[in-house]
């Protein structure tokens, strides 16, 4: 899920037919398991990974096992969504396919698929999808932080201020950064406190940790949270294989050139690892 970009090609394979081709148009973000699935998936975690996708159901659709002579050399040695009879691999639920079987797909599809692949846009307009998920989810756990009567009323509202990067939270990572790692803003009023592990997946402890947070511009503060960028324990800035390299460059980072943001104590460098483990958006699959 964490592989993938917008723009992507996803096709929807279900009941031995792949009946609907969508479009990525977000990358992935936390969110909480949809209220529709009711007693489906009930393996699932409560919170994971969403991904917002266009879909356009075609008047087609196709059965792969009818096709396998086509098909079946094409298929990956790992993670192949199909065995080579054509029956669907249930433990697979989302997997890269080669860019050569994804086009021999689309000509079994036809004339429609054709087109819907080529006709497709990501409009950079339309807000993603996932991460209006995400706010509402994070506006759901701050309303528990304000009703659970067993916080003090002082800590509850520090607790939602650190969402903001706000507050006693901020207070204590100023204890311990002076300016925005990237950037070198000092000005406190242009800085955000941005948390490491994010304020979804934290305690309450860890969401008022000076140690995880850094100072961070907001424009900074947005390519952090969102896993484009992040920094390994060494200072070493880490830019995402799939950030728009373009946007990156206006925002005054070089791809191509290494930047080392310093050192960082010891908190620091565990909760940028669970960053780089569960939010740095990774894709090896991306040139």
């Amino acid at each position: 899920m964490r592989e993938v970009a917008p723009g992507d090609l996803i096709f929807s394979f279900a009941g031995t037919f792949i009946r609907a081709i969508g479009i990525a148009t977000s990358h992935a973000e936390e969110a909480p398991k949809p209220d529709e699935f009711g007693s489906a998936g009930m393996y699932w975690e409560k919170v994971g990974w969403r991904v917002g996708v266009a879909f356009t159901i075609l008047r087609s659709p196709v059965r792969p096992s009818e096709y396998m002579e086509v098909l079946s050399p094409l298929l990956p040695k790992l993670y192949a969504p199909l065995r080579p009879d054509g029956v669907g691999m249930q433990g697979i639920y989302l997997t890269y396919l080669p860019n050569n079987l994804a086009a021999a797909i689309v000509d079994l599809l036809g004339a429609e698929a054709h087109a819907l692949v080529r006709g497709y846009r990501v409009s950079e307009s339309i807000p993603s999808i996932s991460s209006i998920v995400q706010l509402r989810w994070e506006e759901h756990q701050m309303a528990e932080v304000r009703r659970d009567q067993k916080i003090p009323e002082t800590e509850r509202e520090a607790v939602v201020m650190a969402r903001r990067g706000q507050g006693l939270f901020k207070q204590r990572v100023m204890a311990l950064e002076r300016a925005c790692r990237v950037t070198g803003v000092t000005n406190g009023e242009h800085l955000r406190a941005s948390h490491c592990k994010p304020w979804r997946d934290a305690t309450n402890e860890e969401r008022l940790d000076g140690e995880n947070g850094l100072l961070l511009t907001p424009t900074m503060d947005h390519l952090f949270d969102r896993g484009f960028i992040g920094f390994e324990g060494n200072g070493e800035l880490l830019i995402s294989p799939v950030a728009h390299i373009e946007s990156l460059a206006r925002m005054g980072i070089s791809p191509n050139k290494c930047q080392n943001v310093g050192n960082f104590s010891n908190g620091q460098k565990r909760y940028l690892e669970y960053h780089r483990d569960s939010i740095l958006l990774r894709s090896k699959f991306m040139p």
